[in-house]
């Protein structure tokens, strides 16, 4: 990544001089830009402090301080008298015995794990062979799609073996035994290479195995891909180019998830990991046509995931369905007590749990917004009351108690420590991007963010998490427009709340897929997973896949 000897001399002669050239207009000039004023006698008094501050500041920057070591607060998003469950019931999968093989063998690409899972338990199809036909569509549909970074062919058909001689040894592990996935390329692998999107690690390879791939290993599944990701967790372009939609190549995927997301629509996978820090899981997911699942704050662990916000990043599966997003979730969440924010709470989720049981209401301010009710977002709440299901009104936090982003606050001064050394050294030229609002320009202005700002943002964060918990206190799911009114992408993700988003239909203006979330209270991502389930199952709209990838 340089010659960073070099820099850092260069570095300490740079901000030695910064020391001694400082003047008294600089920190007049400056305040101005903190919404601040400071008189003559204030600014004399403030000078040497300013310049003792420059030295500390120059020190600092002498240390290398790696991308994985975490700050030493951390974010909770537990509020005061919530009450979390303790014991964790079994839950009761059921396999479809009559599950077979489809005549036309593409159609394979689109089973659900479930199905796929029965096969393989009842031998009608291997591991190996199983593993085999996705890496064969990922070099198929790879390239227009542009949604790999690489296939990890040898690791995939060891541990497809391996699956397949525990199976017909008795030693069954559970739906993930012998299912092929692929990861985000932000998770780190040992033996493989760990981009984060990005060119300046394009050939970055990190000697530790993420926690959520040590669990999908523990559970059986078979890594065969890992995907594309927009540049350091933005967007949909990476450094090989911009990852596109399924249903139409011209458009890009969304992102940052994009290709774990683009790939799973595509058949390529039959589910895949990615991440979130402010819709980087929802946004792709809902764009493709995907069901994304956006887990609580803190419920998996983020060793060995990139940061690019520590009081902010999240890890989630994204599917075909919520049943299997459900599946995926049970076996990843939990933690090592390396991430110190992620905590063991119980997934108590009940595949034939009765849907009339739960409180669902919905987000009446923002459906207000969708003047529109031959709109997809108010079909949804028909198809619920058609069955008879009371939908309570709830007026829920949007952009009238979210004046101040807050959110842009936090992640700029998260982000820019985190790729820190990008800025100091100049490496950031050699990012893909360089637009106004593109990761390099973003670190550059986030280095202006006071300290005392990022405090009181996250004081106002903690006002809105008190509000978000009020407003679902009475109820167990809300349903909310994914996109196109109020806020709720910013402020769900500040609060932490679980949530997931199913399609629900196409756009008949881009012919592009629409979507809509369940929000949950935290931690209580059954009750979203179920709701989304039932919808799933008075609809079709997850069982629709794109034409051109079913050959």
């Amino acid at each position: 990544m340089r010659n960073l000897l070099l820099l850092l001399s260069l570095l300490f002669v740079i901000e030695t001089s910064a020391q001694d050239t400082i003047s008294k207009k600089d920190i007049a000039s400056a305040a101005k830009l903190f919404h601040l004023q400071f008189n003559e006698k204030e600014i004399d008094t403030m000078y040497v402090g300013i310049k003792d501050n420059v030295k500390v500041y120059a020190d600092m920057h002498k240390a290398s301080i790696l991308n994985s070591v975490p700050m030493s607060l951390w974010q909770n998003p537990i509020v005061p008298g919530l009450e979390l469950p303790t014991k964790q019931k079994p839950i009761k999968w059921k396999l479809n015995k009559g599950v077979a093989l489809p005549q036309q063998l593409s159609e394979l690409a689109f089973y659900s794990v479930s199905d796929l899972a029965a096969l393989l338990k009842s031998k009608k199809i291997s591991s190996v062979e199983l593993t085999r036909f996705f890496i064969n569509r990922i070099r198929q549909y790879g390239d227009s799609l542009q949604c790999v970074i690489s296939i990890t062919e040898d690791l995939a058909m060891e541990q497809a073996k391996k699956a397949d001689d525990e199976i017909a040894a008795g030693k069954y592990r559970g739906l993930l035994h012998g299912i092929p996935y692929g990861l985000k390329d932000l998770f780190s692998v040992k033996g493989t290479k760990t981009t984060w999107g990005a060119a300046p690690y394009k050939d970055q390879v990190i000697d530790e195995d993420a926690y959520v791939y040590h669990r999908l290993s523990e559970a059986g599944a078979v890594l065969v891909a890992k995907f594309t990701l927009g540049s350091l967790a933005m967007g949909d372009y990476w450094f090989g180019g911009r990852t596109r939609n399924p249903w139409n190549l011209k458009t890009g995927s969304s992102g940052s998830s994009a290709g774990s997301a683009s790939a799973t629509v595509a058949g390529l996978v039959p589910f895949a990991i990615g991440t979130e820090t402010w819709g980087s899981i929802i946004s792709p997911s809902s764009t493709c046509g995907a069901t994304g699942l956006r887990p609580t704050f803190g419920r998996i662990s983020r060793t060995g995931a990139m940061a690019l916000s520590w009081s902010l990043d999240k890890i989630g599966p994204i599917c075909r369905s919520a049943e299997d997003a459900a599946i995926v979730f049970s076996y990843i969440h939990g933690t090592d007590d390396l991430d110190r924010s992620a905590v063991n709470v119980p997934f108590n989720y009940q595949p034939d749990g009765e849907i009339k049981k739960l409180r669902i209401g919905y987000a009446k301010n923002y459906f207000d917004l969708i003047r529109d009710t031959s709109r997809a977002e108010w079909k949804v709440l028909n198809t619920f009351k058609e069955q008879g299901i009371e939908l309570i009104p709830v007026e829920f936090p949007d952009t009238s108690v979210y004046k101040a982003n807050i959110m842009d606050v936090i992640i700029s001064a998260e982000s820019a420590a985190a790729f820190d050394e990008l800025t100091r050294y100049n490496i950031d030229d050699e990012l893909t991007r360089q637009g106004p609002f593109d990761w390099p320009n973003s670190f550059r202005v986030s280095r202006l963010v006071p300290a005392v700002e990022y405090v009181n943002a996250n004081r106002i964060r903690y006002q809105l998490q008190q509000k978000i918990h009020a407003a679902l206190k009475d109820i167990d799911v809300l349903i909310c427009p994914t996109r196109g009114s109020g806020n709720q992408s910013a402020i769900t993700n500040l609060t932490g709340q679980p949530v997931v988003c199913t399609p629900t239909g196409f756009d008949k203006r881009t012919g592009l897929p629409t979507s809509i979330s369940f929000i949950g209270n935290l931690f209580d991502e059954a009750s979203i997973l179920l709701a989304a389930k039932y919808y799933q199952s008075l609809t079709e709209w997850e069982t629709i896949f794109p034409p051109n990838f079913l050959k």
